[in-house]
């Protein structure tokens, strides 16, 4: 990759990560900029229409790594019940041993801009029907119907993205470990 590339990456990279801890609101340039290791004029460059574009294209990556990782963790069973009970489990344990937010990609900036920004507004929700999708194909191989697999990926999502806020504020995996037992009630 070469060095432009490689600042644009990392400036995108260094808002994904601060704007899942701090918020959008909560996140400036500089930092993205500090935190990036990026030259201070490449921000304005990459990102010429500034903070919303590189929050755009934050949600975008993280989109694409969090798609991957529930792909991924579909893919380790053949029982769409059993493959999504592992999948959260393993989510639990992860985000409540690593203390990350990573359970909930791109929740603070869809809460802080969704009046604010449509076009962020747009990314965020493209970024939940991926993951969304990400279940419904799991469930659509195995032979459900597609209409139903689409709405239980809605619901499978949710309760992940709900259980996950509930497990940070608690510092519990409790309330992941709940959605994870109650997903063959769910789908059967």
């Amino acid at each position: 990759m070469n060095k432009k590339g490689n600042s644009r990456t990392k400036l995108i990279q260094a808002a994904s990560r601060l704007f899942q801890l701090q918020g959008y609101h909560g996140t400036g340039l500089n930092q993205i900029t500090k935190e990036s290791g990026a030259p201070k004029g490449s921000l304005y460059y990459y990102f010429p229409n500034g903070k919303e574009q590189l929050a755009i294209e934050a949600v975008h990556l993280t989109a694409a790594k969090v798609t991957d990782r529930i792909e991924r963790g579909l893919e380790k069973q053949d029982d769409p019940v059993e493959a999504i009970q592992h999948l959260i489990k393993d989510l639990a344990d992860q985000a409540v041993k690593d203390g990350e937010t990573s359970g909930v990609p791109v929740a603070a900036v869809a809460l802080e801009t969704t009046h604010a920004s449509e076009p962020i507004r747009q990314a965020c929700q493209a970024a939940y029907e991926q993951f969304q999708h990400a279940f419904a194909k799991k469930l659509k191989v195995n032979g459900y119907p597609e209409k139903r697999a689409e709405e239980l990926g809605i619901l499978i999502n949710s309760m992940i993205e709900g259980a996950f806020l509930v497990s940070f504020t608690t510092k519990s995996k409790n309330p992941l470990r709940l959605v994870a037992e109650q997903i063959p009630v769910l789908l059967k």
